[in-house]
């Protein structure tokens, strides 16, 4: 829920990309952080002072309040107190517990790291094997000057293969190719590429990853992005922005996100239910947001919708503007249907990030579609180069109802009418705020 922690003042603010206001309160004091504090619910029965030390509490990172009106927002947000679900699995294993502590970097990790995605999703051989040759692209806007050292101390410190600029594995460019003209440096944006970059490698460490960097956060800018990382050869390309719909959406698609044979993923939004652009172009996969968990089932986990409050989890939604793709069969949209598959997003059961440029250098925690939308990149970079004609977006729906994806049938996102339930709630099958599912595996990503 959008709660102030005991003792801090809270403040929250999200401009869209179509002119709604930016909603302002007394400003949090987080280093690194200008916008609201969140907490996980607490126990029923119990009153939010006396169950404060148990909870998870997060803060949107600050590129989700634009500098400009009009610019989209990134989709993540940081952690800054209580303990994480990796601490808590930690915790059952050595029986000593620990908790992120507000303010201050962590030491060592309090989010999930590679070992724990990989096995939650069925891709423990492939990361070993696979991915060789193959580009990510992460599109962000400004610079993260720290972005190359910042990925090596999160690679080296879980063993990961060394991705250098110098070995020619990791390149920063601009939005027009550029290695030495790059935009003003923005910490906030920094974290959020920390996030992405860490992600990607979390699930394709064979990888090479290639950092496209908007001049800024506009929709012009970032789609100038896009097609850049496409100019430059990258196969997947992941997008962790949005913003409100708007008319002009169809003609952003075809002048930045049609591009076939590219897998571009973007993260479905993090206020609930609700349709966000780029996720509703119909050349995209949109990649909702789930709690991961582990659990005693075959498996070792369990999903469920992300859902913080009315105004805070997954999104998902019907377009109000883009045509159905092909590939997509449900009936109670006319339109493009968010999402098409998903993956961990709570903060709560968030993602172990390696962050120094503007924040004290250390581990964070950081959750928001804008987690999953790189971990689905990299998947797709995985399974191999998609066909030349191809729009990949499609290639899980060729998969559904198979073990190939991890159904997820538990939870809502929010209220949404009656005769279409599945756009904000969970079930058997495909739905919006989780799609088809999470992956078990790349077989559900290849053509």
């Amino acid at each position: 829920m959008r709660t102030s922690t005991p003792n801090t003042s809270a403040a929250s603010g999200r401009w869209r990309r179509i002119g709604a206001s930016a909603l302002g309160v007394t400003a949090l004091v987080l280093a690194g952080l200008g916008t609201a504090a969140h907490a996980s619910a607490a126990p029923a029965g119990t009153s939010p002072a006396k169950s404060a030390a148990a909870k998870v509490t997060w803060a949107a990172t600050p590129c989700a309040t634009p500098k400009h009106h009009g610019d989209l927002t990134c989709n993540s947000f940081r952690v800054t107190g209580g303990t994480t679900a990796f601490q808590k699995e930690r915790a059952a294993e050595t029986g000593r517990t620990a908790q992120v502590t507000p303010k201050a970097a962590a030491a060592s990790p309090t989010g999930y790291g590679p070992s724990d995605l990989q096995d939650a999703y069925g891709l423990t051989d492939a990361a070993a094997t696979g991915g060789s040759g193959e580009t990510i692209a992460i599109v962000d806007a400004y610079d993260d000057p720290n972005a190359a050292a910042d990925l090596a101390k999160y690679r080296s410190s879980y063993g990961l293969p060394a991705c250098t600029v110098a070995s020619g594995c990791f390149k920063k460019v601009s939005q027009s190719g550029s290695t030495t003209s790059l935009p003003t440096a923005d910490s906030g944006w920094a974290e959020e590429e920390s996030l992405d970059l860490d992600m990607a490698s979390a699930l394709c460490p064979n990888c090479k990853i290639l950092l496209v960097e908007a001049t800024s956060s506009s929709m012009a800018n970032l789609g100038k992005a896009v097609n850049e990382a496409v100019a430059l050869g990258a196969k997947f390309v992941s997008n962790s922005y949005g913003g409100s719909e708007s008319s002009s959406d169809t003609s952003y698609d075809t002048s930045y996100f049609k591009h076939a044979g590219v897998a571009i993923t973007v993260s479905a939004g993090d206020e609930g239910y609700g349709a966000e652009y780029p996720a509703a172009s119909k050349y995209v996969t949109s990649v909702g947001g789930t709690a991961l968990s582990p659990s005693s089932t075959s498996r070792g986990w369990t999903e469920k919708v992300w859902n913080t409050s009315s105004t805070e989890g997954t999104g998902s939604g019907c377009s109000a503007y883009d045509a159905k793709p092909t590939w997509q069969t449900d009936t109670g949209c006319s339109r493009r249907t968010i999402s098409d598959v998903s993956a961990v997003a709570d903060p709560a059961t968030g993602v172990s990030v390696y962050d120094s440029y503007g924040v004290t250098a250390g581990w964070y925690t950081f959750g928001g579609t804008s987690a999953s939308a790189p971990l689905i990149a990299a998947v797709y970079a995985l399974a191999g180069t998609p066909g030349s004609t191809d729009y990949p977006a499609a290639y899980p729906y060729a998969a559904a109802g198979t073990s190939a994806l991890n159904d997820v049938t538990s939870g809502s996102n929010g209220s949404c009418s009656s005769s279409a339930a599945y756009l904000c709630t969970a079930k058997s099958g495909y739905d919006g705020p989780t799609g088809l599912g999470t992956p078990q595996g790349t077989a559900a990503f290849t053509g």
